[in-house]
């Protein structure tokens, strides 16, 4: 079975403070092959990018309201006229609060659902196909 990848590269900022921000490239990428989460690559200006991996859901739900809890929380807002999407994460090395394009979020979401549509997720894994295989 052939996979598909859906990317997006785009600038987020890393907010430092109310009136402080830094541009952060990122990646954003669903894999067909891992159909329940998206990853995310922050290149922070070290040879080692970070990497987060959440629920596809956990996205789609924050691009029209607050959720999460613990490590991941997406909420939408509006700042200065613009719908951006707010990112807190947290992890035993720190936490960071980022601000995405709504829009831009938005239409990659958009690309990997159409890819694997909600619902429709177990069946990339094959996991029916291999314990008929297994049980055979």
């Amino acid at each position: 079975m052939q996979h598909t990848l859906v990317e997006r590269d785009l600038e987020l900022a890393l907010v430092l403070s109310p009136e402080r921000s830094v541009p952060v490239p990122a990646r954003l990428t669903y894999r067909t092959d891992d159909p329940y989460a998206v990853h995310i690559v922050f290149h922070v200006g070290s040879e080692h990018p970070v990497h987060w991996t959440f629920a596809r859901e956990l996205l789609v739900e924050g691009v029209f309201r607050p959720c999460g809890h613990g490590d991941v929380r997406i909420w939408p807002t509006s700042l200065d006229g613009r719908r951006v999407v707010l990112l807190a994460l947290s992890s035993p090395h720190g936490e960071a609060l980022l601000e995405a394009p709504a829009g831009t979020v938005s239409a990659w979401l958009e690309r990997a659902l159409l890819a694997v549509p909600p619902g429709s997720e177990a069946e990339q894994l094959g996991l029916d196909d291999g314990l008929a295989e297994l049980l055979a």
